[in-house]
């Protein structure tokens, strides 16, 4: 299950995406709001804690702060793709290689904690879906063929679910706390991206708001 429901969260965006080509994307960003909130909620009540019994806390908190920096770095190829953002001029049928492994570097990642948190892959999940709406989206308006978008999409759909394979290797599992940690920069980077982003003057509303709250709620319940 672990391996097939993020490649359908994937694909779910973009069977939306190509269905409906929506052109208002309100909905879309209240729901990568909650995805947001969710997956900090989710990494501050289960992921934190957990990998702080693992090594020294200095150490962690360095490989948090790494997994941050990392995230920025990765977002200088991607333009903020992994937050529902794409600012990309792609050229006619050419392949946007460093965006691609970006992303999958990105999902990859996100893969790691899965496999020993059920919480943690809902919260996946949920954010991976209006994220591949909006880069499924961009895709579709872009100039490429349809067979590179498929194969960009089919592809992407796979890296996190490698993730969580390899982080079942057993050299790797050894030193899974570091990967976690990293994992868990990436979180707390994107999700308070998403929750502070707002396309009118950066200005919270009553509707992101209540979603936020919902969605801490949610994850405090789980």
């Amino acid at each position: 299950m672990i391996f097939i429901i993020p490649i359908l969260a994937v694909w779910a965006g973009f069977v939306f995406a190509l269905i409906s080509r929506p052109k208002n994307k309100k909905n879309i960003k209240l729901l990568l709001a909650f995805s947001g909130s969710f997956l900090l909620a989710l990494t501050f009540f289960e992921l934190l804690p957990e990998v702080y019994q693992k090594s020294n806390p200095k150490i962690i908190a360095l490989f948090i702060l790494g997994g941050i920096l990392l995230q920025i770095f990765l977002e200088f190829f991607s333009k903020g793709a992994e937050h529902g953002h794409v600012h990309l001029n792609l050229k006619k049928n050419k392949f946007p290689l460093l965006l691609f492994l970006s992303l999958s570097i990105h999902a990859l990642i996100e893969g790691v904690p899965i496999h020993e948190n059920n919480s943690i892959l809902y919260a996946i999940v949920i954010h991976k879906i209006p994220v591949a709406i909006i880069l499924s989206i961009f895709l579709l308006r872009s100039n490429l063929k349809r067979s590179l978008v498929i194969l960009f999409i089919g592809v992407f759909s796979l890296m996190t679910p490698i993730g969580s394979y390899l982080a079942q290797v057993s050299w790797v599992k050894s030193y899974g706390y570091i990967f976690t940690s990293l994992a868990i920069g990436v979180f707390l980077h994107i999700s308070t991206v998403i929750l502070f982003e707002s396309s009118q003057g950066h200005s919270f509303n009553l509707r992101k708001i209540l979603v936020i709250v919902l969605g801490i709620g949610i994850a405090y319940l789980m």
